[in-house]
């Protein structure tokens, strides 16, 4: 799944258009795992005033990224959310430090520990324990 990075943007923001992180917000939030494009449209027009079709063509966007899975239940697709936001945040920051290359890559794994560096103990704890997992991985 490749994707561009919108910047001043966060979170899901940060790779997807609004329309589409709001639809997967919706998704995730209210653990949906297998909804129709009305189920969806139903929460937004709460919010905002939102035609039928945009959001059905917005739903199908999301297939085609790879983010959605669908199968057709008669006359209309039902769609199925192919991973939750942890996963897609997480796809989202390897995309972009992959992105980078060997000499840019080191430069932001620094720009990393400085930004860990103001966590607080616990974060550093459970950095610690991920290295370590991942240094027993690599059998060092």
């Amino acid at each position: 799944m490749s994707f561009r990075i919108r910047p001043g943007k966060s979170g899901v923001a940060l790779r997807l258009h609004d329309l589409e992180a709001e639809i997967m917000d919706i998704v995730w939030s209210r653990k949906l795992r297998r909804f129709a494009v009305s189920d969806v449209l139903s929460v937004l027009e709460k919010r905002r005033e939102v035609a039928y079709t945009t959001v059905m063509t917005t739903v199908a966007r999301l297939y085609d990224k790879g983010l959605l899975s669908r199968e057709r239940d008669g006359k209309r697709y039902l769609y199925s959310p192919r991973g939750d936001r942890e996963e897609f945040l997480q796809s989202t920051a390897r995309e972009v430090f992959e992105s980078l290359g060997a000499p840019a890559g080191r430069e932001s794994l620094a720009l990393l520990v400085e930004t860990v560096s103001s966590a607080d103990t616990s974060t550093l704890d459970e950095l610690e324990q991920l290295i370590q997992l991942r240094r027993k991985e690599l059998g060092s």
